[in-house]
């Protein structure tokens, strides 16, 4: 990438591939669960298993994330998801793919995603300088919201009529590209604590909680994504049944339908370094409160794709406007010795969120209706707009100086 140097294009390049086979999987696997079973319970729960190591391993795993080399971590836990990844490809294409295979598969792949994904995402600034974050950030989330929400998931539903299996090893291959490519960067800068000076992980687990929560500012994002999350997920968790009973969508369909989302996270990537510039953080969070809210009342009205198209539009656009301010807010008030344990905390109240949410998504649906988890998400995401509104239109801190350039600090090989 021009200007921003050719660790973050290897950075880059590595998650576009990886995402690739994510949005492949996106669309699959949930075709795959529903192939099998159509109670909601169980197909919630498909995501519940994948998202519960959040909550169980993230804490331990943003220890290590500081305290081992990044680059390495991230080639190794790749190379894993494509054996798991792999391993899901073969049970499809030899008829054993149960529901239990499956459960313990998402479960494999969300533990390896606690080190992967936390690592990759501390590497971003660790190889941009501070003043270019927003530009990065707007660049892997476009990155992202292309090919893994936009362009791979009607290929991901294709991909499974053609032959269930196919999709599966695509992905798996795509974690293998991903390794390679990771593996070429040199010179990235990490500056974990030297021996002598570590502590044990649960007092590294304690320092990085200690920091979260006595920073106003990321305590308060953290704990609103958790409850915005929790709301989102119990909807998201039954989208398949959702698109196919309600919208009446085939797999093809479905498969499209979630490349709305995708085209709107896209707008949403493209414009969120100018609005980031042009209005404060404050403001933009403020209008993520109402349009979250305004997303559930919609998806629970709508009876026709044509309804529920254009709001999971303005959802992506949302969504990736609030993903890079939050990514951005973040990034730069976290020390780089903190940034793993740190980022594990918060992203235990993002998934954590996603974990809860798919849990009590499928039992509201098969009690109330598919449409439930939607009218009970708005009521939530009303009440606490309410109570969030005040707190989000204060002055939102921001560092005291840059950090250094990446080539000011010894780089860590």
């Amino acid at each position: 990438m021009a200007g921003l140097g050719r660790n973050f294009t290897k950075l880059w390049a590595a998650s576009t591939v990886s995402n690739i086979g994510d949005g492949i999987a996106t669309a699959a696997a949930p075709l795959l669960i529903a192939s099998i079973t159509t109670d909601p319970v169980l197909v919630g729960m498909a995501m519940f298993v994948q998202q519960l190591p959040w909550l169980l391993f993230s804490l331990i795993s943003g220890v290590y994330v500081d305290r081992l080399d990044r680059r390495t971590l991230i080639v190794v836990v790749n190379t894993l998801r494509a054996l798991i990844i792999g391993g899901v490809a073969v049970a499809v294409w030899q008829d054993a793919a149960t529901i239990p295979v499956i459960y313990a598969a998402n479960f494999l792949l969300g533990t390896c995603e606690t080190l992967g994904d936390n690592a990759s995402a501390t590497l971003i600034p660790a190889v941009v300088k501070d003043q270019d974050l927003p530009r990065a950030n707007a660049r892997m989330q476009t990155a992202l919201v292309t090919v893994q929400r936009f362009a791979a998931p009607p290929s991901g539903a294709a991909l499974f009529v053609l032959a269930a299996a196919l999709p599966f090893a695509v992905n798996a291959a795509t974690f293998v590209l991903a390794a390679g490519l990771v593996l070429l960067m040199r010179g990235v800068r990490q500056a974990p604590p030297p021996p002598a000076e570590r502590r044990s992980v649960r007092a590294d687990m304690a320092e990085g909680i200690r920091w979260l929560w006595g920073h106003r500012t990321i305590r308060l994002i953290a704990v609103s994504l958790l409850l915005m999350n929790i709301t989102l997920m119990s909807g998201l968790s039954i989208l398949v049944l959702y698109s196919r009973e309600r919208l009446g969508l085939n797999e093809y369909g479905y498969g499209a339908f979630l490349t709305v989302t995708a085209a709107g996270g896209l707008i949403g990537a493209l414009l969120a370094p100018r609005l980031q510039a042009r209005f404060s953080d404050s403001l933009l969070l403020r209008i993520g409160l109402v349009i979250e809210t305004l997303t559930h009342v919609g998806l629970a009205l709508a009876t026709t794709v044509w309804v529920a198209g254009p709001v999971m539009f303005a959802f992506g656009v949302h969504g990736a406007v609030l993903g890079a301010v939050t990514t951005t807010m973040r990034q730069r008030a976290v020390p780089e010795r903190l940034r793993g344990r740190v980022q594990s905390v918060y992203l235990t109240f993002v998934f954590g969120g996603n974990a809860l949410g798919a849990l009590i998504g499928g039992p509201i649906a098969g009690w109330t209706g598919l449409t439930g988890p939607f009218w009970m998400s708005a009521a939530a995401m009303a009440v606490f707009t309410v109570f969030a509104w005040r707190p989000f239109g204060r002055h939102l801190a921001r560092p005291a100086s840059p950090r250094p350039a990446p080539d000011e600090v010894p780089a860590q090989r």
